[in-house]
C-alpha cells in the first residue's frame, strides 16, 4: 500500500489548523488511518483533534506490539469497534485529568482499517470518502455530530447508530475532512478544475497538487483540510 497525506490550514483560519490526521500499521498488513476536524465554534479545537490523533497513535503502537506476542486475527469490523471503544475510554480519562469541558472535546472523525483485500470504516460528523473514484460526502447541514457529545453514553448503543463504510477490494481509497469542499478562487475568476476530484483521483502527490491549485489555478481552501490517500499496489510488501 502506498500512503500519501497532507494537512493544510484554511485561508480563513489565522492562528491554528484545527484538523489533524494519523496513519500507521497496527499489525502485519493492517493500516489504521484517521482524519479529525475540530469544531471552529468550540474552544481550542485544535487540541482535541490533535489529542485524538495522538491517542490513536498510542492505540496503534499497543496493538502492533500485541500482534507479535499474541497473534489472534479478528475480523476488521471487530477490530474497528475495539479501537473506537478504547479511544472513547482514553478520551474520558484525558477529559477528567485535564478537567476539559464539552466544548473543548468537539471533533469529527473518519477512521478506517485497510488491508490489501479491503477494509471498513466509521464516520462521526462531516467528511468525504472516495473509493475508486466513487465519492461519498457526509454532511449534516453544517451541524456535524462530534465525538465529545457521546463520551458519557452507553458505547455499544451509540456505536450501532453510526455511519459505517464498507470498502471492498480497492485500488484507491481517500478520506478527508470537509475542508476539501471549501476551495475558492480567492483572487477572482473561475478556474476550470474540480479540486475534490483532482485531489482524490488524479495522479500525483497531495502536497504538490495543493501547490498547483494555489499557484496555478488560484484556488485555496477557506477551511482547514486533512487528506489521507491509500493506493493498493497489490504486491506482498506494505510500504509507507
Amino acid at each position: 500500500m502506498h500512503i500519501d497525506s497532507t494537512l493544510q490550514i484554511g485561508a480563513y483560519h489565522l492562528h491554528h489548523c484545527e484538523d489533524y490526521l494519523f496513519h500507521d500499521y497496527i499489525g502485519t498488513g493492517t493500516l489504521l488511518c484517521a482524519v479529525m476536524d475540530g469544531c471552529t465554534m468550540g474552544t481550542d479545537s485544535y487540541l482535541i483533534a490533535t489529542l485524538v490523533g495522538k491517542l490513536l497513535r498510542k492505540i496503534a503502537k499497543e496493538r502492533h506490539y500485541l500482534a507479535f506476542i499474541q497473534p489472534s486475527p479478528q475480523p476488521l469490523s471487530q477490530q474497528l469497534e475495539s479501537i473506537i471503544h478504547q479511544l472513547f475510554n482514553e478520551l474520558k480519562i484525558v477529559k477528567n485529568q485535564l478537567q476539559l469541558e464539552q466544548r473543548e472535546m468537539l471533533t469529527t472523525i473518519i477512521v478506517c482499517l485497510l488491508t490489501k483485500e479491503g477494509g471498513t470504516g466509521l464516520v462521526v460528523g462531516d467528511g468525504v470518502v472516495s473509493i475508486d473514484g466513487q465519492v461519498s460526502i457526509f454532511e449534516q447541514d453544517n451541524k456535524p455530530d462530534y465525538v465529545g457529545y457521546h463520551l458519557q453514553e452507553d458505547f455499544a448503543h451509540w456505536y450501532t447508530k453510526q455511519a459505517f463504510i464498507h470498502i471492498p477490494a480497492y485500488t484507491d481509497v481517500s478520506i478527508s475532512t470537509d475542508g476539501i469542499s471549501s476551495f475558492t478562487a480567492l483572487a477572482g475568476g473561475e478556474p476550470d478544475i474540480d479540486p475534490l476530484s483532482y485531489l482524490l483521483s488524479d495522479p500525483g502527490t497531495l502536497d504538490k497538487k495543493l501547490k498547483y491549485l494555489e499557484h496555478q489555478a488560484g484556488l485555496m481552501p477557506t477551511d482547514d483540510v486533512a487528506i489521507i490517500r491509500v493506493r493498493n499496489s497489490h504486491d506482498n510488501s506494505p510500504t509507507q
